[in-house]
């Protein structure tokens, strides 16, 4: 078929004008099995139903698509937040950790003032007596 236009039956063998109207050529006209519009090789039937495969397919993958797509959304947002409580977990343990060694850098440091009389404690009797 050189024409675009041209709705070709195989019933008479006869070329008419491609019913514009209409999507599908009506069966008066010529059955969907015998009517040929575009190639020669390919009639209406396998046309429409290679067009109806494909559109499926199509939707097929878009909504698997969204799908595995909210599905990694989700996962990845329960994996944000584990991730988030953890590091919120070992800052926790960090910061306990070093008023710990504080503490003890604070006993030790009180010790050593202690011991060379440095400290202002009014329980020592032996207090380092400053003049001014």
């Amino acid at each position: 078929l050189s024409f675009a236009q041209c709705l070709w039956c195989y019933t008479n063998n006869t070329c008419m004008d491609y019913p514009v109207r209409s999507i599908l050529p009506s069966s008066s006209l010529c059955s969907l099995s015998n009517a040929r519009w575009g190639v020669c090789w390919m009639n209406f039937e396998a046309l429409i139903i290679a067009l109806a495969v494909v559109a499926g397919l199509i939707l097929v993958s878009i909504t698997v698509c969204c799908c595995y797509c909210c599905y990694c959304r989700r996962r990845s947002r329960s994996r944000l937040d584990e991730e988030e409580e953890q590091l919120a977990r070992k800052r926790e343990e960090r910061r306990l950790q070093s008023l710990q060694r504080k503490h003890e850098r604070k006993l030790k440091h009180d010790e050593i003032r202690k011991k060379y009389g440095l400290l202002q404690d009014s329980d020592n009797p032996y207090s380092r007596f400053e003049n001014e």
